[in-house]
């Protein structure tokens, strides 16, 4: 397929060329794999970027890299070799001889472990630059030992601060070692944050005042920022909430639950306990979504799920069965989620559905399935070509596994979260892979929430932070758009 670059991906690839370590925080859809594949075919050409290591999540590091390569008519030639499976197979693969050699990042401690005398490459790119922002992680601290010795260092993200400024530390780190904001992590916010600690941990980090202007300053002659909104004219993004209330007796039990941390159950006859404020929210969660874990595990070794109500599961169905049965994506953050839609559709199609809208869902886990009775399952890539195709009416999905690097955008145009999460980098990605390039219809997302529930929170949480990223991307953009519109 012959190639014909935007602007904005020609300005994308001048950066890389004329910035040998820089940050691009571009947003998700506007190709920042093939600005990567040509920067490295124009460098591979003068000897500049012989042996490229690409770090990536594990779905992206198996696939799109080397499937975008060799998509393009220009990109002919550029060999690439995914360092994925056992040690085995991950040692045979940095053994062939290829331009470059795409990691997952959670392969990054074995391979500077492997290369602790000499690290052999002269150019990486981090794809999903964030997977680094915490500055104690041993991926983190593998990485720094070995990225200073290396003459070229791309970081990419579109979500560059999911949790605030703090995040950037780390990032920039990888990129400059250090150079403008500062060799430790302790400086850096000495310098610019005031910070709340409790026992000699940090538990609230709030910048001072000017501290943002001060950060962006100091990186912003090695991040470019780029905004979907500002070169694509995709269709319209609509998010809304949908209340879910759930009966009188329903919340007060959840009432008592989270005022206590104890919750009985008549089935059990066992109490199940929270033993933290984060095991007490994760609960509460659960308890949100309709059905929560116990302590005690079945007949195969699985922990045991009472169901506890069903005010979800028909908000979905309400959801599934308007606007002609589109198809949509949903979703899950529990595994007992994604079981009890399953079922409960399953339960409505011989009266309800057609075969074309038997829920389907999506897995990375290489794994066999158990007996499952009469529902239809699926998992694994042929399901995204077949969505694509418009053979699936619904899609299940944990965000984890599907929300980088999968282009999902002819299947449908809706999405359901059965419940968000707290993650926003995993969210805004999610939604990315319906709101992207090729999507010829306005997207609508849909939120679940359990009215006087921590699903309230959960939202909030995920608005705030999201407005404080748009900030710190939409001051870095600024520039590159007015320098832009000058020529």
């Amino acid at each position: 397929m012959r190639f014909v670059p935007h602007e904005y991906q020609r300005l994308a690839f001048e950066w890389i060329i004329s910035h040998p370590r820089c940050l691009l925080f571009l947003e998700m859809g506007l190709g920042k794999t093939v600005v990567c594949l040509s920067a490295v075919k124009r460098l591979a050409r003068y000897g500049e970027a012989e042996k490229v290591l690409v770090i990536a999540p594990k779905k992206v590091a198996e696939s799109t890299w080397s499937s975008e390569a060799a998509q393009w008519d220009h990109l002919a030639g550029l060999r690439v070799s995914n360092v994925i499976g056992g040690a085995r197979q991950r040692n045979a693969a940095l053994e062939a001889d290829a331009d470059i050699y795409v990691i997952g990042r959670d392969s990054v401690v074995w391979l500077c472990e492997r290369y602790k005398k000499k690290f052999p490459f002269d150019m990486v790119i981090i794809d999903e630059l964030t997977s680094f922002k915490n500055p104690s992680s041993l991926r983190f601290k593998a990485l720094r030992r070995v990225l200073g010795e290396v003459p070229r260092v791309v970081g990419l993200t579109g979500t560059p601060t999911p949790q605030g400024l703090p995040d950037l530390w780390a990032q920039v780190y990888c990129i400059d070692g250090g150079e403008r904001l500062g060799k430790y992590v302790t400086h850096f916010r000495e310098r610019w944050f005031t910070v709340i600690t409790h026992n000699n941990v940090p538990i609230r980090i709030i910048p001072k005042k000017g501290a943002k202007e001060e950060i962006l300053s100091a990186i912003s002659d090695i991040a470019l920022a780029m905004r979907a909104e500002d070169w694509l004219k995709l269709p319209p993004l609509i998010a809304e909430n949908v209340p879910v209330r759930l009966d009188e007796a329903t919340m007060k039990r959840y009432r008592e639950f989270e005022t206590e941390k104890v919750l009985e159950f008549k089935k059990t006859g066992e109490p199940l306990l929270a033993g933290s404020s984060a095991s007490l929210v994760n609960k509460l969660s659960q308890y949100a979504n309709g059905a929560i874990y116990t302590d005690n595990l079945n007949e195969y070794g699985d922990r045991e799920v009472i169901e506890i109500h069903d005010e979800k599961l028909k908000a979905l169905q309400d959801i599934y069965e308007s606007e002609d049965n589109s198809p949509i994506l949903v979703f899950y953050q529990y595994k007992h989620d994604r079981d009890r839609i399953l079922s409960y559709f399953d339960k409505l199609k011989e009266s309800r559905l057609s075969k074309k809208l038997i829920p389907s869902y999506y897995d990375t886990l290489d794994r066999p399935d158990r007996d499952r009775g009469t529902i239809e399952v699926y998992r694994g890539p042929s399901e995204l070509s077949r969505w694509n195709k418009g053979y699936i009416g619904m899609l299940l999905l944990h965000p984890a596994s599907a929300a980088f690097g999968l282009n999902m955008q002819f299947g449908g145009r809706r999405i359901v979260w059965f419940s968000t999460g707290w993650k926003l980098e995993l969210y805004q990605q999610a939604n990315a892979r319906l709101h992207r390039q090729g999507q010829k219809y306005p997207v609508r997302v849909f939120h679940l929430v359990a009215e006087g529930t921590v699903d309230e929170r959960m939202v909030a949480a995920l608005t705030g932070k999201g407005a404080g990223q748009r900030d710190i991307v939409n001051q870095l953009a600024a520039a590159i758009i007015a320098d832009h519109e000058k020529k």
